[in-house]
């Protein structure tokens, strides 16, 4: 059984003691640990585990500053996002993805929503290799290039190219369960949708690994032990499942923004 926290948090949202606070940040701190395995799990040894958890801590702040805990939403659930998201924007500062593999990065993705575009269907590697100019095996080793930067994954922001539009999360959209206004709670059917559509035109392999990735909250080497496949392996399905999704719905951006 773990600590009844109700007290705490009564503490700290209803009577601002500080001291609460301090003891939420202590209880929940294993979560920040959790995220940044996983995280680490994809990342360049250029990024250490011990930055990930820096940000992290900072997430897990924000988390417990915006958390209601009169809703009856399990604080660990609401928190893994925050602090994922956290963690993100920190790569994002770093800018450790090098420029040459950001744009290799982008233009797989345009193949990927081209070819499904023609095809009405996901593009096989060989369709991909050869709309690239490339071998099978030259493809391989781009995908496992970019394997670091599929962590960016479904958190990634889908905007314009103007610095002033403005920013949303696919994964802020898709939490927020309880917005209030009629626009908003039209806009969010539609990326649910959107995305929906978008991860159940995955080759079957990939949508399994984003379900259990995602949804299910498994490591890719848990997912290789329930599909009786490397974890290299799961980590290339997930990274070329990543940029499907980010090339089919950079498509369609004007409804995410």
């Amino acid at each position: 059984m773990g600590k009844d926290m109700s007290s705490f948090w009564v503490q700290y949202k209803d009577k601002n003691e500080i001291e609460a606070r301090d003891e939420l940040i202590l209880h929940y701190a294993h979560i920040v640990k959790y995220v940044a395995n996983r995280l680490a799990i994809n990342l360049s040894s250029l990024v250490e585990i011990d930055e990930l958890v820096s940000y992290g801590i900072e997430g897990l702040m924000d988390a417990i500053e915006k958390y209601d805990h009169k809703r009856n939403i399990k604080f660990e659930t609401y928190a893994i996002t925050r602090i994922r998201g956290s963690m993100i924007d920190g790569l994002r500062a770093m800018d450790w993805v090098p420029v040459s593999l950001r744009q290799k990065g982008k233009e797989l993705e345009k193949t990927y929503a081209i070819l499904e575009a023609r095809l009405e269907r996901a593009g096989t590697d060989h369709e991909v290799a050869m709309e690239l100019g490339l071998s099978i095996d030259e493809l391989a080793i781009l995908v496992k290039e970019l394997a670091a930067t599929a962590i960016i994954s479904l958190d990634d922001f889908i905007s314009g190219d103007d610095v002033n539009d403005k920013k949303k999360r696919i994964i802020d959209l898709l939490e927020d369960d309880n917005a209030n206004d009629a626009v908003e709670l039209v806009e969010l059917e539609e990326v649910k949708n959107l995305l929906a559509k978008s991860i159940a035109r995955l080759p079957d392999k990939e949508k399994t690994v984003v379900y259990l990735y995602y949804y299910e909250g498994l490591t890719l080497k848990e997912i290789g032990s329930v599909l009786g496949l490397s974890e290299s392996r799961i980590s290339q399905l997930h990274t070329k499942a990543i940029l499907r999704l980010r090339g089919s719905l950079s498509k369609k951006k004007h409804l995410l923004v």
